[in-house]
């Protein structure tokens, strides 16, 4: 059985698939294929449990290949996606699937709706996130290997995200859970404000990084060693490409996917962590992070659900994570909890006993102060009424 455990990583390549398939299908394809997307990892996670086991990988280059293989297939949908939004049949890619497959895909593109075509931007704005971002997050911590690194950024160049490698690596993973980590969503902050104040300051964050990696080495910020500008312009040249498939419609085609994709990153982050606290003087520990074992979940997006074991240790390959079912638990599985984190009265229903069950439970004492002073800004009736004096907190650590 253990070969299951590396072929269930092979979902993601899998969900990837048939995304590519609906987007080339056209007309209602594409909507139910995003719809089937949908049932895949809401409906997967809702009926499928938890998966809480930790098999011991033999073979890590498998698994390393695994993400690797993210890149082409991400491009290929892109490549699908913007194709499908051409007046061109560039490459003569159209002619040739259906000469394939026998499924006139021009003459689905040609009677494709406007409304089918924004279904098409949910959907590979999805897999930019779900592809991209995610598998872009577990390369870019590999800073030792260089191909994963290269790798890793050509992903989030599709989100036009490749500062994410440098603010999350060396930014978030230091200040998580804290005022001064731009991807901590305070307690009573909208997801919309959030999306929008944390790629702003993350973005400044990243610039100061790497204005002091440059600075200690004596080289100027305005250089092509600066690997914000060097992220930037991998980003452009992909708008380039989709301007040269179907011109200016097709770029900004492809510019909503990205900041599509862009988003539901930030939407990730603020669910992450949302409303957690820490003395940034203090270790990180698996209780500073919003965890979840959903199987369906775990299987599509390497295990980045195991995120309270990733901040306590940001070192450890995605295949070795702890499940640590007694860390702090999300909602439900990601996408169940991106679509309830979207509609605020509705999150703020849910996270707001599990937030001041946080504090009970699992905040030191000092966390229990930065916890009150929370409370009493977040605007929130609930949290500024709460009683602050809870029981001995139960402890979180990591061994090993």
């Amino acid at each position: 059985m253990m070969i299951f455990h590396y072929l269930k990583f092979f979902l993601f390549h899998g969900v990837g698939l048939l995304s590519f398939a609906s987007l080339m299908a056209g007309g209602h394809w594409i909507s139910l294929g995003l719809l089937a997307v949908l049932a895949i990892y809401i409906g997967g996670d809702g009926l499928c449990g938890d998966d809480t086991t930790t098999p011991e990988f033999k073979r890590p280059k498998i698994l390393t290949v695994q993400l690797w293989m993210a890149l082409p297939l991400l491009a290929l949908i892109v490549f699908a996606a913007v194709w499908s939004f051409s007046a061109v049949d560039v490459l003569g890619f159209g002619a040739l699937v259906t000469d394939l497959t026998g499924y006139d895909v021009l003459a689905a593109r040609e009677a494709t709706s406007f409304g089918h075509h924004l279904s098409g931007v949910v959907l590979t704005g999805l897999m930019i996130g779900v592809i991209g971002t995610i598998t872009g997050h577990e390369l870019t911590h590999r800073t030792w290997d260089p191909i994963s690194m290269l790798v890793g950024r050509w992903l989030l160049a599709f989100s036009f995200d490749t500062v994410f490698s440098i603010e999350h690596v060396y930014g978030h993973h230091r200040y998580v859970s804290t005022t001064e980590d731009p991807a901590t969503a305070p307690r009573g902050r909208n997801v919309y404000h959030h999306v929008v104040a944390s790629t702003l300051k993350g973005n400044a964050s990243a610039w100061k990084i790497e204005k002091r990696r440059l600075s200690r080495k004596a080289l100027s910020v305005w250089s092509w060693r600066n690997a914000m500008i060097r992220g930037h312009m991998m980003s452009a040249l992909l708008v380039v490409c989709a301007f040269a498939m179907g011109g200016v419609p097709a770029a900004l085609y492809f510019v909503a996917c990205a900041v599509w994709g862009k988003a539901l990153l930030e939407i990730v982050n603020y669910m992450e962590h949302y409303g957690m606290v820490r003395n940034p003087k203090t270790p990180v520990q698996p209780r500073h992070s919003w965890n979840t074992n959903k199987r369906i979940s775990s299987w599509t997006m390497f295990n980045l659900t195991r995120h309270s074991h990733h901040h306590a240790q940001g070192e450890v390959p995605y295949q070795d994570l702890k499940p640590f079912p007694e860390a702090p638990m999300m909602i439900s599985g990601y996408l169940t909890t991106i679509v309830i984190a979207m509609i605020p009265p509705l999150w703020h229903k849910l996270m707001t006993p599990k937030v001041l069950e946080w504090d009970r439970k699992y905040a030191s004492d000092e966390e229990r102060i930065l916890a009150a002073q929370a409370n009493a800004a977040s605007g929130i009736p609930e949290l500024m009424s709460a009683n602050q004096d809870y029981p001995q907190q139960s402890t979180l650590a990591v061994s090993g």
